[in-house]
């Protein structure tokens, strides 16, 4: 019987080095899959959580918040491109132009766990990552994220009342607070069996070696 990898993927849906992560995961994944079964969550972070209605250029909040030049943040957004490329990601090749809230996201990710299963919650992340980063959407607007649950599966109804109330606001803080309290301050950072903690978007070998030291030591 082949044992269970359990993966808690702490990240936002705001984060590329969290894209190119999941597709790096996934990579391994593929390599390991008839030696183990993964079970992957997806466990709430937020980079902006006071991020306003409308978000942010991104060019603008990348150099205020990291202390950077513009010309320091588009070298960083090529490499990031080329990276997600590699991951499995085509990133916008102008870049995302701003930076939104990703709260709503989060909440609908939960739904997607809680009333589906992994699987669902595993295909809508992508497809909001795709939303944000491939296609450079306004995130703000519900119209963009309910295309994201379409193209996913899941019930586009259900999901419109979700984002028209408060549901999962709670369980949503929770989970935040639950990781901010272990100490997780960047993402993506991913847990392995409760207990093992990898951080940053690592490559698909690192990802695959943690893997087999589980899977002997089962």
């Amino acid at each position: 019987m082949k044992p269970t990898i359990k993966i808690d993927y702490v990240s936002d849906v705001a984060c590329p080095w969290c894209a190119v992560g999941l597709g790096n995961l996934h990579q391994a994944i593929s390599q390991l899959s008839d030696q183990a079964d993964f079970e992957v969550h997806f466990r709430p972070f937020e980079l902006n959580p006071n991020m306003s209605k409308g978000g942010q250029d991104a060019i603008e909040h990348l150099t205020e918040k990291y202390g950077l030049t513009v010309a320091q943040v588009q070298a960083n957004q090529a490499n990031i491109r080329a990276k997600a490329l590699e991951a499995g990601f085509v990133f916008h090749p102008e870049g995302r132009k701003r930076v939104y809230n990703t709260f709503d996201a989060h909440r609908l990710l939960y739904w997607a766990a809680k009333e589906y299963d992994l699987h669902k919650q595993a295909a809508l992340k992508k497809e909001f990552l795709n939303t944000y980063f491939c296609l450079a959407l306004n995130f703000d607007d519900q119209k963009n994220l309910l295309e994201a649950v379409t193209r996913a599966g899941l019930d586009h109804q259900r999901a419109q009342e979700i984002l028209s109330g408060s549901e999962f606001t709670n369980e949503v803080q929770e989970e935040k607070a639950t990781y901010t309290k272990a100490g997780i301050s960047s993402v993506p950072s991913i847990i392995l069996n409760d207990q093992y903690l990898l951080q940053g978007a690592q490559p698909p070998e690192s990802f695959v070696e943690a893997f087999e030291q589980l899977i002997q030591k089962s």
